[in-house]
């Protein structure tokens, strides 16, 4: 019971984080690291895989909720509405969004994940990622020029493609740098949040299930279950929050979510540091 119970709490702090601009990393170091240390619990090889895992829940809530825009960028699908006749976004300026975060991570994976992850290191991203937010909302352009995604260039993606580079330091936030990226170059913070969200899923997809094949034989029949619960939590809480965030920031704004981890930033550093 005391398994499943942790399965759920670190799925719901999953789903909860991995799309909003608050970092799941600082999050995780939080909850599992100093709380469950799910690695003393199993093996480290189980800890880790299974954060893997209850990604590809996330991942999943996104592609449900977004299915008719992912089948329409594979050309399986037209989307109606009312901009019907107007221009619609296209698998080619995902993908420019998506090259330089792409060749950036395969280039220093290595290099992050033997040195980037560490308390100090998602403290620093948890500061300047809020700095960048604070810095988007107070200098970004009037009245945005571009009210959704099917507005994007593909100049405007390989801007926001190459500030996300910025999230492959711990704790900056995928979605935090993107969408800051975004309403710095005149993007609604609602279609720089679709945005983030459509390139999210590759680079997760492909990520982890990367990580798993390096991983696969931690996976033994007797922590099923807590991959299990866990996927099926993350996968529940992210459909829930993500639905509830697209509706919300465009009222929020980046600001509520920096001051948050500002606040989150000192908590790491003065109580674990």
């Amino acid at each position: 019971m005391w398994e499943a119970f942790v399965a759920v709490v670190l799925g719901l702090v999953e789903g909860l984080t991995e799309f909003a601009p608050v970092s799941s990393t600082g999050h995780m170091i939080i909850v599992d690291d100093f709380l469950f240390q799910t690695q003393n619990m199993f093996t480290p090889g189980v800890a880790n895989t299974f954060k893997v895992v209850i990604q590809l829940g996330s991942v999943l809530a996104v592609v449900v909720l977004m299915w008719d825009r992912f089948l329409n960028l594979l050309g399986l699908k037209k989307l109606r509405g009312r901009e019907t006749d107007g221009p619609r976004l296209n698998l080619l300026t995902v993908l420019v969004g998506l090259i330089p975060a792409g060749v950036v991570g395969v280039l220093f994976n290595d290099y992050i994940d033997e040195h980037l992850f560490s308390t100090k290191t998602v403290v620093i991203g948890l500061v300047l990622g809020a700095l960048l937010m604070i810095v988007a909302d107070w200098f970004r352009p009037g009245r945005p020029k571009i009210d959704t995604v099917d507005q994007i260039t593909y100049k405007q993606a390989l801007v926001v493609g190459l500030v996300q580079c910025l999230s492959l330091w711990p704790g900056f936030s995928r979605s935090g740098s993107t969408i800051s990226g975004g309403v710095l170059l005149g993007m609604s913070h609602r279609a720089a949040a679709d945005f983030t969200f459509i390139m999210a899923v590759p680079i997760m997809a492909g990520a982890s299930f990367l990580s798993l094949l390096k991983s696969w034989h931690a996976i033994t029949m007797d922590v099923v279950p807590f991959f299990v619960i866990g996927f099926i939590s993350a996968f529940v809480f992210a459909l829930v929050f993500i639905r509830f965030f697209l509706k919300l920031i465009n009222r929020v704004k980046l600001v509520p979510f920096a001051i948050y981890r500002l606040v989150l930033a000192a908590v790491i550093y003065f109580v674990f540091m």
